[in-house]
């Protein structure tokens, strides 16, 4: 049986020196190279999303690659694609950087200059790996080998908006509409998602900040899972152990979890950090709640603005959500819309806390009435989102690595250097 190779190379000419190479292996078959990281990953989902079957056996990730770094876009595809076998191509084959390969999921490492002889007896033992795993898999893969799932953030324009409250509705949502669904609290200083659903657990985002290699047993230790079915990671009960979830961290909490659910609810706070950046890059859904007030309506304007500045997200890529809203209210949605030059939601969130405020006090959101007209409103948006409806089995995800331009403009920023 023939072994697919899939090259993912952005210098031309390490393409062609790899490409003829490659030609010359026996049983190979060289699938046309990718230049890109965004690229390999949209590929290797499309292939998946026909058929495991589809994968190529390996895959081969040039040093150079970009926009998200190789070692980095390596652990996306171990987390997404398992069955398929990476290979990193490098001028420094070191023990270091051998090591740190191996720890983010490569199953080789070949040295610049390219020799026939140790390319071919990489491919020949990763495409053996590559058998052995689908072998062992069987067809009953419990991870999402496609796109993975959807991931969707939300963010407040200010404090106090209701973005926690909107996060957790959303997840319900999802995860009533059969759904697995998990709610990362991204909140790491200041989270309420534990108190909004009456949560004590001693685990949190930050445990998983330090570990190279999330399995998924390291994962679940981490993850509560709640009466609703929802599972939980939460932001730490200490707010200064926050600073330890950096925005690598925070990609590969975030690409863990969207390759282990359907639908990934992220509450990201009102307070940007590099951790929060991160998500609000890599995710499909980028929501941003106001209220319709003036004060609030210019800190989504602020945060739009700053979004775009660091290239975390463009406004047109942003969806912003209004809570309470009234119909005697002076701002109404449209003219937000214009103000921050985003998309808006087509369903609002009426004002009306008395329905919500028992249950919030009680932190039992969860038990919410369903005949509560936020709850209600909520649930809809959900559907709007694609959040909830029947299962599809979390293929609607087509979310892509975007690089660390935002993150790492974040870091610039508060580090003055930029």
């Amino acid at each position: 049986m023939a072994t697919r190779i899939l090259p993912a190379v952005g210098d031309p000419d390490a393409v062609r020196s790899l490409t003829s190479l490659l030609s010359q292996l026996p049983d190979a078959e060289p699938v046309a190279p990718v230049a890109d990281s965004t690229q390999l990953v949209d590929t290797l989902a499309r292939l998946a999303a026909e058929s495991v079957d589809e994968l190529p056996e390996v895959v081969i990730v040039h040093e150079r690659i970009g926009p998200v770094p190789a070692l980095e876009l390596i652990r996306e595809v171990a987390l997404r694609f398992p069955a398929v076998g990476v290979i990193l191509v490098t001028s420094d084959p070191g023990p270091g950087l051998f090591q740190a390969a191996m720890d983010y999921g490569a199953r080789g490492l070949v040295a610049l200059p390219l020799g026939y002889e140790e390319l071919a007896s990489r491919v020949q033992a990763v495409a053996q790996w590559s058998a052995g795993v689908r072998r062992h898999l069987g067809g009953a893969v419990d991870v999402f080998t496609g796109a993975g799932g959807t991931v969707v953030t939300v963010s407040g324009a200010k404090g106090g908006v209701g973005a926690t409250l909107t996060a957790v509705q959303l997840a319900l949502a999802a995860q009533a509409s059969g759904r697995s669904t998990a709610l990362l609290d991204m909140d790491l200083q200041t989270g309420d998602v534990a108190s909004y659903l009456d949560v004590q657990f001693r685990r949190s985002v930050a445990d998983l900040a330090a570990i190279t290699d999330l399995s998924p047993r390291v994962l679940a230790d981490a993850v509560f899972r709640h009466d609703s079915g929802l599972a939980l990671l939460l932001a730490p009960g200490e707010g200064e152990r926050g600073e330890e979830v950096t925005d690598r961290a925070a990609r590969q909490i975030v690409a863990a979890l969207r390759s282990r659910y359907e639908v990934v609810v992220i509450d990201c706070g009102a307070q940007l950090g590099g951790a929060g950046a991160a998500a609000v890059e890599s995710a499909d859904t980028a929501l941003l709640v106001t209220t319709p007030d003036v004060v609030a309506v210019r800190g989504a304007k602020r945060a739009v603005r700053m979004w775009e500045r660091l290239q975390i997200r463009k406004a047109q890529e942003t969806t912003v959500v209004v809570n309470r809203h009234t119909r005697g209210t002076e701002i109404q949605p449209p003219l937000i819309q214009r103000i921050t030059g985003t998309a808006i939601a087509a369903t609002t969130v009426p004002a009306n806390f008395k329905e919500l405020q028992g249950a919030v006090d009680a932190g039992r959101v969860h038990e919410l009435d369903g005949r509560s007209t936020v709850k209600q409103a909520l649930w809809t948006l959900a559907g709007e989102l694609g959040l909830a409806g029947v299962s599809d089995g979390g293929r609607k995800g087509h979310g892509r690595l975007r690089g660390d331009r935002g993150a790492a403009g974040f870091r610039r920023r508060k580090d003055g250097a930029g």
